[in-house]
């Protein structure tokens, strides 16, 4: 008898598109800077690396830094780590992730020209006659990727001029765009905490080449309302649950975002519904639905504090321990089930190096400290004590926009205000 049946497993076009797109990452020491760096990023923009995609492209970076005798090099699923020993008495890391989120028919990136229609209006005008690199993840944060790439190959110690006044870790890590339990460097962190030691961190997330203190928490969580199933012909024999959801959005729509001030920064809270679920049939009372509720909030609040806000100090509502009810908080007296959690970081602005640093930026931009509003990885370091700040290149809100974008000048700024900072001649 014959079996006509293929039980081969269908290939993952992602996968092979993650795989055929990653390249060689190559670093011309004869090229100019600007060209150099440019070259780089192109490299690993031209690399399909949204999460759950990133090992190609972790590949490239772990051979690329493989390269670099001054480093040493270790990695741990798809997060790469390089660092110096040049006995210095304090350590700087610099952070970035390789993902990105899912494409939306802005990949393959390209350079775009001067007058190039996809060049935003708001980037040209402040970028006159610059050339703008398109496609998605050129903000967040492949552009940063690039400068510490750049920076962990450049800054060998062979001359003064190349000798930093730290040592220097540079982590390259996956799948920071998704749930917290999937975070790359949550995992080193937890697997390997003596790779990340350190006395200050910079994580490159897009802020325009400006700092970004602190970030805010954020907690994911459904709200549940319970019904009783019935024929909808006959809707009296149930209790509709997306009826008594109502009561959940109403809520919602009178909590008023509060501004909060830590150590000087102003950071926005925020809560909003981000799905709603609910029904078995279009002719079926439904006996459940689940809003789904993301809570901001600032960094003056741990993530006790936070959740007792939003459903009483004592629910019981845990990752992975199903649903309870709200004893307290905004939604008290419905059911609770956690998905996800991450802390809030204070701003860290006092340490001596985020002064040092914050006043080079300040030199260079012009621009003072702002509060970073979404979570971001400093929340991990100050978690460690590590002090963390965000400086990245790219406009933050263009993240993850269909027209990502972001002009070369700030490769090149980036670069000259991370090379002066770490200069051994400061």
């Amino acid at each position: 008898m014959t079996n006509d049946t293929n039980t081969t497993a269908p290939a993952d076009p992602k996968a092979a598109l993650a795989r055929d797109t990653a390249t060689p990452i190559t670093l011309d020491p004869n090229a100019p800077r600007a060209e150099a760096i440019a070259t780089i990023l192109a490299q690993i923009m031209t690399a399909y690396s949204v999460s759950d995609y990133e090992t190609p492209l972790a590949d490239e970076i772990e051979h690329f830094l493989r390269q670099q005798s001054h480093l040493a090099v270790r990695r741990h699923g798809d997060t790469v780590v390089a660092s110096t020993d040049f006995g210095l008495d304090r350590r700087v890391i610099l952070a970035g992730h390789i993902d990105v989120v899912p494409v939306i028919d802005n990949f393959p990136p390209r350079w775009l020209e001067p007058g190039d229609p996809l060049i935003r209006e708001d980037i040209a005008e402040a970028h006159p006659g610059e050339r703008v690199l398109w496609g998605r993840g050129a903000t967040d944060m492949k552009a940063s990727d690039a400068v510490m790439l750049y920076l962990a190959a450049t800054l060998d110690g062979a001359a003064p001029e190349t000798t930093p006044n730290a040592d220097l870790t540079f982590v390259f890590y996956d799948h920071e765009e998704v749930a917290a339990e999937k975070n790359g460097l949550r995992k080193v962190v937890e697997t390997h905490p003596d790779w990340i030691t350190g006395d200050f961190a910079i994580i490159g997330e897009p802020t325009s080449c400006g700092i970004e203190g602190g970030c805010n928490g954020t907690i994911r969580f459904d709200v549940i309302t319970h019904g009783v199933a019935a024929h909808s012909a006959r809707a009296w024999m149930g209790v509709n649950a997306i009826h008594k959801a109502a009561d959940v959005l109403n809520r919602l729509n009178a909590y008023e975002p509060a501004d909060v001030e830590v150590d000087g920064l102003t950071y926005r809270e925020g809560l909003n519904a981000t799905l709603i679920s609910g029904g078995k049939g279009t002719n079926v009372i439904p006996d459940e639905c689940r809003v789904h509720v993301n809570y901001r909030f600032a960094p003056d609040k741990s993530l006790a504090e936070a959740k007792a806000l939003m459903m009483g100090a004592d629910a019981g509502a845990e990752l992975g321990n199903g649903e309870h009810t709200a004893t307290g908080g905004v939604f008290e007296g419905y059911g609770i089930e956690m998905k996800d959690e991450s802390p809030s970081a204070r701003p860290g602005m006092d340490a001596p190096l985020a002064v040092s640093l914050a006043r080079l930026v300040k030199e260079r931009t012009g621009r003072d400290p702002l509060a970073k509003l979404g979570w971001t990885d400093v929340a991990r370091f100050s978690q460690l004590g590590i002090p963390a700040v965000n400086l990245g290149a790219g406009d933050p809100l263009l993240a993850h926009k269909h027209d990502e974008q972001m002009p070369e000048s700030d490769l090149t700024l980036l670069t000259d205000i991370l090379g002066e900072w770490l200069s051994s001649s400061r």
